[in-house]
């Protein structure tokens, strides 16, 4: 560890910090209909898209109505992308001559990036033609990424309404964060990696010719405008197989800070548009320091693993100092390469600029964790946020429980049916992790993609499956994960881990909607202070904690004793 590694990441986290309120004041004049400094251009545009569709902005939706249309869109969305890549070998803007992509890898790819996850088992530049990349992968990492948006909100309005029926219109919702926020951040974005030196352009592949003398194709393409989307909505899917280590996707220790704080940008101002709309900035404030708790520790923890160099290369003369540095790139270093790993997968965003699965067993840890805690320290964007809310309505339940008193939140007493419907969104995330890992790991069909044997080949399937269930998309890379088994299995952990989430926290957000407003008094655990803070990421520990840490123990830790003793597999 150095000196400049730990100013690279407090620099990091300042920045965040830096941009949460002003992000956070502009995101919630957006979703609240108000005037922006972009309505006089983009407000014609917004009332024609009504008209088009339909849509009266100002009637609002049941809780139901709204869950019923974000889930029929996302299908649409999905059958669309479905689409794409079976015809693409019929379809323009495929130079390269792409084939059809097969049925079973067709359908993991509509729900991956359905669900925000972006998990892919095909290597891009040698999958997707240039249509399919657009008008597919990039139209639904704008959607999806809106979708989370619009979800958080609409639970942001059940605290802070009082007596109502409705939670927000979905589609006046989705037109907004799309129109106003995701479009043009990501086209700001994509002109600096331009600049930077990602491609943009609709060009045959290059041909080029070593100085050994062979023969080299070139990828590129309209990745740049993908790349800034793929960050901004956090949702990680690479234009490259080598996602954001390959430098046409990430050229410059720039390209990989302005990527970095794209993932959080979002999550992390939300926290603040949660302030402002239930009347308490202190609240958003109280929500960002539990996750920025989580964070540090995990960055920390992965910054220390390593940098310690593998037991195993003593014999030949390594300097320990070195660390481990296998995996990742050199213009990044440890330092930046376990930053971005943290931030990636404690954000559900999933893009990569190291190897994760080349990462020191505790380094590697840390990934799988921030995942199982349920993608709350920050997480994707909407999704962190209404995450760590049902964190937040366990916390004052356990909270009430210990004072013998009726819980509440922000004014709104927590009932038996909000805690029911937050611990159903909660365990069905592990349930997806912990049951199809332990099927992969006994079946033929699961085994016979694993790449390394003993406690690394398991913690292989395991981040998988945590991976998916989490909606993250990040992998260790040892796992084959495009067969038959594995794009179906995954596809449904994916699914369930988006789907099976949304809904209980939609029925909360309509329940807590129409409950009325409680004074607060003496008896009142505020939930604005190191308390509830502390309180707060207590639960998130514990709650992962005694879920994960048997699995845990079967995986990365036996693998770090192992390598201490000497043992190899």
């Amino acid at each position: 560890m150095t000196l400049v590694g730990w100013v690279q990441i407090g620099l990091y986290v300042a920045l965040i910090l830096l941009l949460t309120r002003p992000l956070g004041g502009f995101i919630t004049r957006v979703v609240s209909g108000e005037r922006t400094v972009l309505s006089p251009a983009l407000a014609p545009v917004e009332r024609l898209l009504y008209r088009a569709a339909g849509v009266d902005p100002r009637v609002e939706q049941h809780w139901l109505t709204y869950a019923i249309a974000m889930l029929l869109f996302n299908a649409a969305g999905a059958v669309i992308l479905y689409a794409l890549m079976r015809l693409q070998a019929d379809l323009p803007l495929n130079p390269q001559d792409m084939a059809a992509v097969p049925a079973d890898l067709s359908l993991n790819t509509a729900t991956s990036f359905m669900t925000n996850t972006n998990w892919q088992n095909y290597g891009g530049e040698a999958t997707m033609s240039y249509l399919t990349q657009m008008a597919g992968l990039t139209v639904q990492n704008f959607l999806s990424a809106a979708t989370g948006i619009a979800l958080a909100v609409a639970l942001i309005r059940g605290f802070a309404r009082r007596s109502a029926s409705t939670i927000g219109n979905f589609w006046v919702d989705l037109t907004r964060i799309t129109l106003y926020v995701l479009l043009p951040l990501s086209f700001v974005i994509a002109l600096i990696l331009v600049w930077q030196g990602v491609p943009q352009n609709l060009d045959p592949y290059v041909q080029a010719t070593t100085l050994e003398g062979a023969q080299q194709t070139i990828a590129q393409g309209p990745a740049a405008s993908q790349v800034a989307i793929k960050m901004l909505g956090t949702n990680g899917g690479g234009f490259f197989n080598a996602n954001s280590a390959h430098p046409y996707e990430n050229p410059t220790a720039l390209s990989n800070l302005i990527q970095m704080l794209a993932i959080f940008a979002i999550g992390a101002a939300l926290t603040n548009v949660f302030g402002r709309m239930v009347g308490s900035e202190r609240q958003g404030w109280a929500i960002l320091g539990a996750m920025m708790i989580l964070f540090v520790a995990g960055v920390a923890v992965a910054y220390w693993a390593e940098a310690q160099a593998n037991p195993a290369l003593a014999v030949l003369g390594l300097d320990p100092a070195a660390g481990n540095m296998e995996g990742k790139e050199v213009r990044f270093g440890i330092a930046l390469s376990a930053l971005f790993a943290t931030i990636t997968t404690a954000a559900s965003c999933g893009a990569v600029n190291a190897m994760h699965d080349s990462f020191m067993p505790l380094g590697g840890m840390i990934a799988l964790i921030n995942m199982q805690l349920g993608e709350v320290i920050v997480g994707g964007v909407g999704a962190g946020l209404y995450g760590m809310l049902l964190f937040a309505i366990l916390a004052v339940f356990i909270a009430g429980l210990m004072v013998g008193r009726t819980p509440e939140y922000l004014g709104k007493k927590i009932e038996a049916r909000e805690v029911k419907m937050a611990m159903l969104a909660i365990l069905c995330l592990p349930l997806m992790m912990l049951m199809l890992s332990a099927i992969a790991v006994v079946i033929p069909a699961g085994t016979a993609s694993i790449q390394d044997a003993g406690p690394h080949g398991f913690s292989e399937v395991l981040y998988a499956f945590t991976s998916a269930a989490a909606n993250n998309g990040s992998a260790f890379g040892g796992l084959s994960g495009n067969t038959p088994f594995y794009n179906w299995a995954l596809a449904l952990a994916m699914f369930v881990g988006r789907f099976f989430v949304i809904v209980p926290m939609l029925a909360i957000a309509g329940s807590l909607a129409a409950k009325t407003m409680l004074h607060a008094s003496q008896g009142t655990f505020p939930t604005d202070g190191p308390l509830f803070v502390g309180l707060l990421v207590g639960i998130v520990l514990i709650v992962g904690g005694l879920t994960f840490f048997p699995a845990l123990a079967l995986g990365p830790v036996v693998e770090h004793l192992s390598m201490r003793a000497g043992l190899t597999f």
